[in-house]
């Protein structure tokens, strides 16, 4: 797994480079971590939080091209990817949103928005994604054990359970605001499935097909149980209402667009390899 990594970074340039720009944001927040918070802090931080998207948006252009390389929607690995890319990009337009609002209009940003449009949708998206990528990991195979099957129940089920006590247990309906509701059982919810699936997926190819896509799809699985976190997070920090723009919770996403693009990066290397051994 870790070699896959190493290689990956040895040999691929978009990996190189969107390594290169996670260096730079990193340092960059550490030196607004020293300064501070203070007001007069406030608009260096939402600079911040403005251009780490950048590594999304790298990842979702490029991902584009490598499911076109897998001969897009024509393929399941095509089909995976560009949904993935897709994800990444609407990820993109949900920090512009916000970014817009508070940078160039000067104000907080309502709740639902057009960004939520972005920050939203990637999730039906990740979703179709990594079920199609368990798929192709050959994890349907190992479905038929039936300790599997177990593991494929309560897994999502735990995972659902826990988002619905932690998020939505004492949720008060305002049904003058049904978008409102919408999302605030949207987000939770659908996140637990889809990192659910990611969970699976990691667990159940370690015998499909000899383990060998397990390692080839690691940074993936990752980026989704990361971009869990960094929800979950934001969300655990609006409700108590410590969320800070460019805190540790914006770096969370920072950590997950980069595995991401890694990951996306990581099926073109194995694209490439598998042209190589047929030449």
């Amino acid at each position: 797994m870790w070699q896959n990594a190493r290689q990956l970074l040895m040999k691929d340039r978009s990996a190189q480079v969107a390594l290169f720009l996670f260096v730079v944001l990193s340092i960059w927040w550490v030196v607004l971590q020293i300064i501070g918070f203070e007001e007069t802090s406030e608009f260096r931080n939402l600079i911040w939080a403005a251009s780490y998207q950048i590594i999304a948006f790298l990842g979702g252009i490029l991902g584009l091209l490598i499911a076109r390389s897998w001969g897009g929607l024509r393929s399941i690995m095509g089909r995976s990817i560009g949904a993935f890319a897709l994800g990444l990009l609407l990820q993109t337009f949900g920090q512009s949103t916000f970014s817009f609002y508070n940078l160039i209009l000067n104000v907080d940003i309502p709740y639902p928005s057009l960004a939520d449009l972005g920050f939203f949708g990637s999730i039906p998206l990740y979703i179709y994604g990594i079920a199609v990528l368990a798929r192709a990991s050959g994890v349907t195979v190992s479905l038929r054990s039936f300790k599997n099957k177990i593991q494929a129940l309560l897994i999502p089920l735990a995972m659902l359970i826990f988002s619905y006590i932690f998020f939505l247990r004492n949720y008060e309906f305002d049904w003058s605001s049904p978008f409102r509701i919408f999302f605030d059982f949207g987000y939770p919810l659908g996140q637990a499935v889809y990192v659910s699936i990611a969970i699976l997926t990691y667990l159940l190819s370690k015998k499909a097909l000899g383990g060998v896509m397990r390692p080839r799809i690691f940074f993936i699985l990752a980026a989704l149980v990361v971009q869990y976190l960094a929800d979950y997070n934001f969300l655990y920090q609006t409700i108590n209402e410590t969320w800070q723009n460019g805190g540790y919770g914006d770096y969370i996403y920072l950590l997950a667009y980069l595995l991401m693009a890694l990951g996306l990066f990581q099926l073109k290397m194995r694209y490439i390899e598998a042209e190589d051994s047929v030449k």
